[in-house]
């Protein structure tokens, strides 16, 4: 079997914009006639920028391959132009590629993907949503003061709701905005809005749901210890990436200063960066992204070396309906899962790009038992949404006042 052909699309997500404001997709398909699905996750360069990239990439290194021959593939795009290190851009086309080879694979063998990488472990992968605005586009210009991200008592009410609609885990990111030239230190205002999300959050669910503190990285050492202090009296099932991935070490400087857990790794790629935070004891969950990660074996292996540290794997998701299927994939097949991001409950655009919609019951993302990631993209709505933006967007997650 060989590939003969690719093709691209980056689609735009219309309002209210759930899951960022364009997916990227691309297209594999065989000399026997099977097709495969992947998706980029890409914020670096303007998206169309990345469809040149993937294209050169699959010009190079992927057409005339053997599908099935991942390690070999993975290599030859790793290190090409001598690099042999992470790079962010071209790992997330990568993983877009590798997870639609893993899908021809499926397809192939008649096998969901977990099947195919240890088998399935968990029937059901509990899932989180982030707090987004009821209805509501997630990046308005100026936010009132009683969006969910700015009001307190809004986001309370929100949390509720998606507790009753059968959620046990809601993610939020009150801390403000991330810039790249902010010191790092937490201003007391921002100290006091963060502790007063989680005190009218944790008042509003009581039990019923974990509360997942999100951030971007954009605190110093000492001002992540700072805010850590304000936020363990709620029991926060995690903090999410509290210092910026470059430097775990002092990442980790605030792990032992916490009881709450950290967890990180939407801005790492390949099992190379993960080892750095598992050897440095920087965060005990690992937020992998499937389209940016290095894909599905990428993401095997580092699920594997995190078992050695009891650590769990919690795979991020702010991108379109085919990464999150590689990560309910790779979820099914892992001990070590602990949840899964969901954007909602998979519905609005996200279940009209695709031909079969993700299951989603009480709480749970059911994984599927069809061949391959289990989710076809539907082309013709692909086509139908062109993204016509030509602004870089920076995804930092649902923040809609940087």
């Amino acid at each position: 079997m060989k590939i003969t052909d690719f093709k691209t699309w980056v689609v735009g997500n219309p309002p209210p914009h759930f899951g960022g404001r364009y997916f990227i997709f691309v297209k594999l398909v065989t000399d026997s006639g099977i097709v495969g699905y992947g998706e980029v996750y890409g914020a670096t360069f303007n998206p169309h920028t990345m469809e040149h990239m993937i294209a050169d990439v699959c010009e190079r290194e992927v057409v005339g391959a053997n599908p099935f021959h991942i390690e070999k593939l993975w290599r030859r795009v790793y290190g090409r132009g001598f690099s042999l290190r992470p790079d962010i851009s071209l790992m997330g086309i990568l993983s877009g590629i590798e997870m639609a080879c893993w899908d021809i694979i499926g397809k192939e063998t008649n096998k969901p993907v977990y099947e195919l990488l240890g088998g399935k472990v968990h029937e059901r992968l509990r899932s989180y949503t982030y707090l987004y605005p009821d209805g509501e586009n997630v990046y308005p210009d100026k936010p009132d003061a009683s969006h969910v991200y700015v009001n307190p008592d809004t986001a309370a009410e929100r949390a509720l709701n998606y507790v009753e609609q059968g959620f046990t885990a809601v993610k939020f990111d009150p801390a403000g905005a991330y810039t790249v030239y902010d010191g790092g230190m937490p201003t007391l205002e921002e100290l006091d809005r963060s502790e007063r999300f989680v005190k009218r959050i944790r008042e509003a669910v009581g039990t019923k749901a974990d509360m997942l503190f999100g951030t971007h990285g954009q605190f110093s050492t000492a001002g992540a210890i700072r805010l850590a202090k304000r936020l363990e009296p709620y029991d926060p099932m995690w903090f999410e990436e509290p210092t910026p991935p470059e430097n775990p070490k002092e990442m980790a400087r605030v792990a032992q200063q916490t009881s709450i857990p950290i967890a990180t790794g939407e801005r790492l790629c390949t099992k190379y960066e993960f080892a750095r935070v598992l050897e440095h004891q920087a965060a005990s969950i690992l937020q992998m992204a499937l389209g940016r990660v290095g894909g599905l074996l990428e993401a095997k292996k580092i699920a594997g070396m995190a078992e050695t540290y009891y650590a769990h794997i919690a795979p991020h998701l702010y991108c379109g309906p085919i990464e999150g299927a590689a990560n309910v994939q790779i979820s099914t097949c892992s001990p070590n899962f602990l949840i899964l991001e969901s954007i909602e409950q998979w519905g609005g655009f996200y279940s009209k790009i695709v031909k079969t919609p993700m299951r989603w019951e009480n709480g749970y993302v059911i994984p599927p038992v069809t061949p391959g990631l289990g989710v076809e993209l539907d082309e013709e709505v692909a086509d139908a949404h062109p993204w016509t933006g030509t602004e870089l967007h920076l995804e930092m997650g649902p923040d809609p006042v940087r």
